[in-house]
């Protein structure tokens, strides 16, 4: 396995290691090849965004339009596109479950 994980701004990950484990957030910076940036909008605020080694994060194959559209427009993201992003996740999610996929 490579150094090189794939994450793009927009995607959601679950964070494997720290405080945070189990739970989703959505990345929104890259700062290089091994650390990004990452925020729910609920607990983790946009503002006060966490730096997360890359290979602490498990990359899910959802992106986040609204979040990349906002991001490239303004270069912010507000906190309920961020919650909205995740919430959107974890229902599809459960949908998927229930259907037994």
């Amino acid at each position: 396995m490579s150094n090189e994980i794939p994450l793009q701004i927009g995607q959601i990950v679950r964070i494997l290691r720290g405080r945070d484990a189990g739970q989703y957030a959505v990345v929104v910076s890259i700062e290089d090849s091994r650390f990004v940036m990452i925020a729910d909008g609920h607990k983790r605020k946009f503002d006060q965004a966490k730096k997360k080694n890359a290979l602490h994060l498990e990359p899910q194959s959802f992106i986040s339009s609204e979040v990349v559209n906002s991001l490239q427009e303004s270069g912010r993201v507000t906190n309920g596109k961020l919650r909205f992003a995740v919430s959107r996740f974890l229902s599809e999610q459960s949908d998927a479950d229930q259907k037994g996929e």
